[in-house]
């Protein structure tokens, strides 16, 4: 394999907002990149066909007699990381790039993928592969277990991208370069497309929910209980159109479940409009064409925010709260929790004081968002810098 840059542990186009990430990079970056992806069909049916090269993991699942013999050879050699080598085929090659970059993102928030990123960053650094977790965030308290510490340990380069996990990594990790810059999406570009019918550029409310943010409620049923009383709240109450719109359409865990179902509620009132699938460009461009934004999805909201749109996360974990704290000092009033939702009526009040303040926040935003989005550039720069660096050795 020709050396080119290589990008790991991307979860597939269809959760828009890592391709969010793997198209915002490849834009500011001189190298051509090679993607290891799980879903490389997804990623083709999107924007980063065209982006970077695109390669496909081997699945187990699909070779099951393999699968039975590296769990063999594994229990013999003690060779652990023999299963990475045979899912990323043709990487681990006599020219292979010597940087590798793990799309961090929430990656470390869920137990399920503690094992593929320790074994993935492994794999990579016994091969001299100096590698890079790149725009992630991690709950501070992660970092009490010894074994996620000694993985970080590993990393040549970790870029946070919010400075909760940027202050809890500098505390706890020694040895790899620490640096804190925005998430790179802060600079995705967006697609203008026709707008739906039913959709009012400037005075339109975006809304996204997504199953992730139900999975973390504390009582049963109240996340869609409070997007009803606020959707009931706008249409009774203001002349704003509602747009209900998707950022994750895998079958598993897809947002168009529980917009459907709102959009089904309330289509009668022919003041919502349910928004299809789209690229991440062409998402950001509806979202921008918002006068506000209340989300659940991490790069749903990057994309309100980025465009200057008021916006109100409901959120889950530390991505939430970092981002919004540096953004305006503080997460109060601007992220939601959802394990704190407990009557109905919770949501429509967070969003009753974003109305309050809607010309302030825009104007925070209009003021500061260019510098920070020329600071997530940064990234760009920081991996430019370090091939180069490795070019020359």
């Amino acid at each position: 394999m020709k050396e080119e840059l290589i990008l790991y542990m991307h979860a597939g186009s269809a959760n828009h907002g890592c391709e969010a990430i793997v198209n915002s990079l490849c834009h500011m970056i001189k190298e051509k990149t090679v993607l290891i992806s799980y879903f490389g069909e997804e990623d083709k049916k999107y924007t980063l066909k065209d982006l970077c090269h695109i390669r496909n993991e081997r699945r187990f699942e699909n070779h099951k007699i393999a699968h039975i013999l590296y769990y063999i050879y594994r229990k013999l050699t003690k060779d652990e990381t023999s299963f990475i080598r045979y899912r990323y085929k043709g990487i681990f090659g006599k020219d292979m790039s010597p940087i590798a970059i793990s799309i961090g993102g929430d990656n470390y928030c869920y137990d399920s993928m503690l094992h593929d990123l320790r074994l993935s960053n492994k794999a990579f650094s016994e091969r001299g592969v100096k590698t890079i977790l790149l725009g992630c965030s991690i709950e501070p308290e992660l970092l009490e277990r010894d074994e996620i510490v000694k993985d970080l340990m590993q990393y040549h380069t970790i870029i946070a991208r919010e400075s909760i996990t940027y202050e809890a990594l500098t505390q706890k990790v020694n040895g790899p370069r620490i640096l804190c810059y925005p998430d790179p999406a802060f600079t995705l570009r967006k697609k203008e497309i026709t707008l739906p019918e039913n959709f009012m550029p400037g005075n339109t409310l975006g809304i996204n929910i997504s199953p992730m943010i139900q999975d973390n409620e504390k009582e049963s049923g109240i996340t869609m209980d409070c997007y009803r009383e606020l959707i009931r709240y706008v249409v009774e109450e203001t002349d704003m159109q509602i747009a209900l719109i998707p950022h994750v359409v895998r079958a598993q865990n897809d947002d168009r479940k529980p917009i459907h179902e709102l959009y089904e509620e309330f289509k009668d009132t022919g003041r919502v409009v349910e928004i299809p699938d789209g690229s991440c460009e062409e998402l950001k461009g509806i979202i921008s064409k918002c006068r506000f934004f209340v989300g659940a999805r991490t790069h749903a909201t990057i994309a309100a925010y980025s465009t200057c749109v008021p916006t109100l996360v409901v959120g889950y974990s530390v991505k939430a709260k970092g981002i919004a704290k540096d953004l305006f000092g503080t997460e109060e009033n601007y992220v939601l929790p959802v394990q704190s939702l407990k009557e109905k009526e919770d949501l429509k009040k967070a969003f009753l004081w974003l109305m309050k303040h809607e010309e302030e926040i825009s104007e925070h935003l209009g003021q500061m968002m260019p510098a920070y989005i020329e600071k997530a550039f940064m990234t760009g720069k920081e991996v430019d810098r370090l091939w180069e660096e490795c070019s020359r050795q």
